[in-house]
């Protein structure tokens, strides 16, 4: 996949507003492979949504979503099964990790379907991001902080033209934020993959080749 286009989108909750000003909503924005790009917004604008739209958990919207000019309105269950797969990864607000598995556990549920990583590359990272000591304690004993890097490793084991990181490092310090985004940045390198970050204030720095303000 080389594009993510939405043409006049916007989520139907908002419909009967008109005082929306956004370079995204109602507008027609494309999200190129291989590029970076920030989206901010304030709270309640939609940001988690715009991610939930094009990742397909979520229809409620007006407008059109194309995915290398294919309208998502006409993929079946089997296409977001493989967009999901192979395509499109997602890093989650709310992380979606499994509580009473290890992080080692959540990643490699994954990591079994995939088989993108080897067990030496995911503990390498898990080095790297300060938490090599937390790979067999079960996730709910981890700060949330903690969790966020062990949600980014999960979204990185997997082929994909395109990451989506929804606030990936609201409860990071910059140290780890900063490790955060070069093996984010890394990896979607080597992949030739597009990056697409939201943001309500503190976001990676990153040197982005777009900017927009939801």
């Amino acid at each position: 996949m080389n594009s993510i286009t939405l043409d006049n989108t916007l989520p139907q909750v908002f419909l009967q507003r008109t005082d929306i000003q956004s370079d995204i909503w109602r507008r027609q924005v494309s999200f190129q492979r291989g590029e970076t790009y920030l989206v901010e917004a304030q709270s309640g604008i939609g940001k988690s949504s715009l991610c939930s739209f094009i990742i397909g958990y979520r229809h409620d919207f007006d407008g059109h979503i194309l995915f290398d000019g294919r309208d998502s309105r006409q993929l079946r269950t089997p296409d977001w099964i493989e967009l999901r797969q192979r395509h499109i990864s997602m890093l989650f607000q709310e992380l979606r990790l499994f509580p009473e598995l290890t992080a080692m556990e959540n990643v490699e549920i994954k990591n079994s379907l995939t088989h993108h990583k080897t067990a030496k590359e995911i503990a390498q990272w898990f080095e790297a991001l300060g938490i090599a000591d937390k790979m067999d304690a079960p996730v709910r004993l981890m700060s949330f902080g903690q969790q966020q890097r062990v949600a980014m490793i999960r979204a990185l084991v997997q082929p994909f033209d395109f990451l989506l990181a929804d606030e990936p490092i609201s409860h990071l310090d910059d140290e780890n934020s900063a490790m955060m985004a070069d093996i984010m940045t890394e990896e979607a390198q080597r992949q030739g993959a597009g990056i697409i970050i939201t943001s309500i204030g503190k976001h990676m720095a990153l040197p982005y080749d777009k900017t927009f303000s939801l």
